[in-house]
């Protein structure tokens, strides 16, 4: 299959491993390395879109599963597509559905797809390669994702060398059923932990001509160093004139270490999901807003952020206030603090590799996050 034309790569500059480059799709460029809040049913939880583009967001994840199930595609569709829906100007991405449909219980499995039960009406459900892809292509986001079988981290090796012979026959299947040159369908390597399933894997998908290229399956409950061991393994083995997505990743000190070792582009509920809980990161790490010595404290999140919840003057004490009396305030402010968090993380990523001093850089940031 040819590079739909909408697309490019360019390479500008590395650091080592350390890639910086920018991703030009329909409804922007992708500046890398990028980070993708997560919205799930088509928002960012608990900030608008507004919001979110202040923080520095390029592009956005949506979930092809979750809107499949409601409001469903064709109504999406109807009312000017993904983009008009969520009122979301620049790139969107939408995964397969794949990574849901599996952590579902019950669920059936074979050559042919994945048969689940719908959560809100309880009628049976299937969803194939063709499905998701017609999903997908319904929706209309820029990137979409091949229907692939994510393992679990404690599947033994020859479920996971089963479930990489489906994400191949599968990922065939997906560039059959896929019928629009403005979406660029990204293939997914999958493998576990294994290396060598991981090599054949990533060979086969790197056969075919697509526009990018993603590895699946990791941040599943194998942990830091394992996660580094995969990354720094399969990104050596994708193309240099493609991007490369980690899907799924995650924390700040993965992300670091996945960017040094030339993957471009990361998703990841972490940002929304602990700010909801009361955690907040800073560049001297991580912490919770709950905790009874912020109750008097005026000082914003984090002295040197400068986005619109730090720059308010809104204090750690009030934040503080918000989470006790329980008000959804709290979740706003936060959350729009960790995204920018994020979104800062990626730019300094980006100088650092444009300097050509990005190990520096990576070591004096860890030295003062873990302090």
């Amino acid at each position: 299959m040819s590079q739909p034309a909408p697309f490019h790569f360019r390479l500008e500059q590395r650091s080592d491993a350390a890639r910086a480059g920018t991703f030009s799709t329909p409804h922007g460029p992708i500046h890398t390395p990028a980070f993708m809040p997560v919205g799930t049913h088509g928002a960012v939880k608990a900030m608008t879109p507004q919001q979110v583009a202040a923080t520095g967001t390029q592009v956005v994840l949506a979930n092809t599963y979750h809107l499949a199930l409601r409001p469903g595609e064709a109504l999406v569709a109807k009312l000017g597509g993904l983009h008009d829906f969520m009122r979301w100007r620049g790139p969107i991405v939408t995964d397969s559905g794949g990574f849901q449909v599996f952590s579902l219980p019950h669920k059936e499995i074979d050559d042919g797809g994945v048969r689940f039960r719908n959560e809100f009406d309880g009628s049976t459900m299937e969803l194939t390669p063709e499905r998701s892809i017609e999903i997908q292509n319904t929706l209309g986001a820029d990137i979409i994702m091949a229907f692939d079988q994510c393992t679990p981290f404690e599947a033994s090796k020859p479920e996971v060398k089963s479930g990489v012979r489906r994400t191949l026959s599968w990922l065939d299947r997906c560039l059959k059923a896929h019928t629009r040159s403005d979406q660029a369908l990204f293939g997914i390597v999958q493998g576990g932990v294994h290396n060598d399933l991981r090599s054949s894997c990533a060979q086969s998908v790197t056969s075919f001509d697509l526009p990018g290229y993603a590895i699946g399956g990791v941040s599943v409950g194998e942990g830091h160093e394992l996660l580094c061991k995969v990354t720094e393994h399969t990104a050596l083995l994708l193309p240099e004139n493609k991007p490369r997505y980690l899907m799924g990743v995650g924390l700040p000190e993965d992300i670091i270490a996945a960017i040094g070792y030339g993957m471009d582009m990361f998703d990841c509920v972490i940002p929304t999901r602990y700010a909801r809980s009361a955690t907040a990161f800073t560049v001297r790490g991580r912490i919770r807003l709950t905790n009874r010595r912020f109750r008097r404290d005026a000082y914003p999140i984090d002295t040197s952020c400068d986005c619109e919840t730090c720059a308010a003057g809104f204090s750690r004490a009030y934040l503080h206030h918000l989470f006790a009396a329980n008000e959804v305030l709290s979740a706003i402010l936060t959350s729009v603090h960790n995204v920018h968090f994020y979104q800062r993380l990626m730019r300094e990523a980006r100088e650092a590799i444009q300097a050509g001093d990005f190990d520096a850089w990576r070591k004096d940031f860890l030295s003062r996050y873990a302090s």
